[in-house]
């Protein structure tokens, strides 16, 4: 895991606390994989890790068990809750239902300034692709589509896709990482843009049905102990 303090623009120009951005990188770690399921974490080795201090890595972490992705373990830290197959699937399938319609609709609706506002963010994701950074690469891939769902102006949608995103797992993409291909998949929020901005519905709907068809192999990828992890 980069050790690197943890930071995460917010939307709609809300101000994130630090304890916030703190939850949204551990998030990010729970989703590429990198804290693993059923395993116990400490708040203190935790923020030695992220390179921050005890005390808002500890309030994140109880914020995260609030949302039912950790549970505490007294006098130990928190274990990562295991999520099955099936509970993936369904979060996936709602994703499909709930984002692909409403950004392809904003073909037609989103204005090209913010558009092209939200093209620094998704090169972002180009670049941390590029380097290996999955922890960087998730936080900046959520930042982006709920920034380009907030233009919908549906701001419970915001929070519903939200939500379904950090119980995601996304253990696949180390295997991508190591294979060249996670930057091919980082591209597609290029592409995606490309075509809003083009006021092709058609397009966006097609890059969106691809782009979340990759999210099942990416969590779905065994790793060497056969149990979806890689």
């Amino acid at each position: 895991m980069p050790a690197h303090a943890p930071s995460l623009p917010t939307l709609g120009g809300k101000k994130s606390s630090y304890r916030e951005r703190v939850a949204d990188a551990l998030r990010a770690a729970l989703i590429a994989g990198e804290l693993r399921t059923g395993e116990v974490y400490s708040a203190p080795a935790l923020a030695a890790r992220f390179g921050v201090s005890a005390t808002p890595v500890r309030e994140a972490m109880l914020d995260l068990a609030k949302e039912g992705l950790v549970d505490a373990v007294p006098n130990k830290g928190f274990r990562v809750t295991a999520v099955s197959e099936r509970q993936l699937d369904e979060y996936t399938h709602i994703r499909a239902l709930v984002e692909i319609p409403t950004t392809a609709a904003l073909a037609r609706t989103a204005d090209p300034v913010a558009l092209r506002a939200l093209r620094p963010v998704a090169q972002e994701i180009v670049t941390a692709a590029a380097a290996g950074d999955l922890i960087a690469y998730v936080e900046a891939d959520t930042r982006f589509h709920l920034g380009l769902l907030a233009l919908a102006g549906n701001a419970h949608l915001v929070e519903v896709v939200r939500d379904l995103r950090g119980r995601a797992r996304l253990y696949g993409l180390t295997k991508l990482v190591e294979e060249g291909r996670l930057r091919a998949s980082a591209e597609e929020h290029l592409e995606l843009l490309d075509a809003l901005l083009a006021r092709d519905e058609d397009a966006v709907r097609a890059v969106m049905t691809r782009h979340l068809g990759h999210v099942r192999g990416l969590w779905a990828a065994p790793g060497p102990d056969g149990g979806g992890h890689s």
